[in-house]
């Protein structure tokens, strides 16, 4: 059987809420290794592999003090930043039942966490510069398992005039924007004919919705599809 296969970044602004999000997701879809097994609502039919990629948040945070501090180079931030990630990583490991991964060649069934470092050590895939974060280092992994995007984080997608933006195409972005998405990951979109579903995380229904598909309050970013 052939398994449904979805990349969630998991925003550091969501650490609080972070670990239910991810027992809810667990409870519904499983986590393959540790044993756990789906909600018996889901689907025989259906088999979902989801890859919890982590932001970097506080983790992160800390590398951009001491850039501004000191003033690190372009690759020791980069991987700083990364490490960052692999800290978040740790945190929800301990605090969830999901299991951990450091590898995308065969994803787990049901929901795993990724430790990135070694992977992005191994493939160094993007550029080394703050314009490009953990969303578009998820960018790239959804890319490489032919995964569906979805990015939760602490606000319910793109707001334009104070209304929710249901759809916005990553070429409708102006070259400098502020906004919950990375300056890097529009002309990611683009280039690889890629979608980005941007979700509030603090509610754990929407997201579980998202993963089958199914219309929930978000920002869908669309690039060249």
């Amino acid at each position: 059987m052939k398994a449904v296969r979805v990349v969630i970044k998991l925003g550091g602004s969501l650490i609080s809420e972070a670990p239910e999000l991810i027992d809810r997701l667990v409870k519904e879809f499983g986590s393959g290794h540790s044993g756990t097994a789906p909600d018996e609502r889901v689907s025989e039919r259906i088999l979902f592999s989801i890859l919890i990629v982590p932001g970097g948040g506080i983790f992160a945070d800390a590398v951009r003090r001491a850039d501004l501090r000191f003033g690190l180079g372009d690759d020791a931030a980069h991987w700083m930043a990364v490490l960052g990630m692999e800290q978040y990583a740790c945190y929800l490991r301990d605090k969830s039942g999901a299991v951990g991964t450091d590898s995308i060649t065969e994803l787990p069934p049901g929901v795993s966490i990724l430790f990135p470092y070694r992977l992005l050590k191994e493939e160094d895939p993007l550029p080394h510069s703050w314009e490009v974060t953990s969303d578009t280092i998820a960018a790239w992994i959804a890319k490489q398992t032919g995964a569906l995007f979805i990015k939760a984080t602490d606000v319910d997608g793109i707001f334009r005039e104070g209304e929710l933006s249901r759809e916005i195409f990553a070429s409708d972005f102006p070259e400098n924007f502020e906004s919950c998405i990375d300056p890097f990951l529009p002309g990611f979109l683009q280039k690889n004919k890629m979608q980005c579903v941007i979700i509030n995380g603090k509610f754990p229904e929407r997201v579980i919705q998202a993963v089958y598909g199914k219309p929930v309050p978000c920002t869908a970013v669309k690039g060249n599809i």
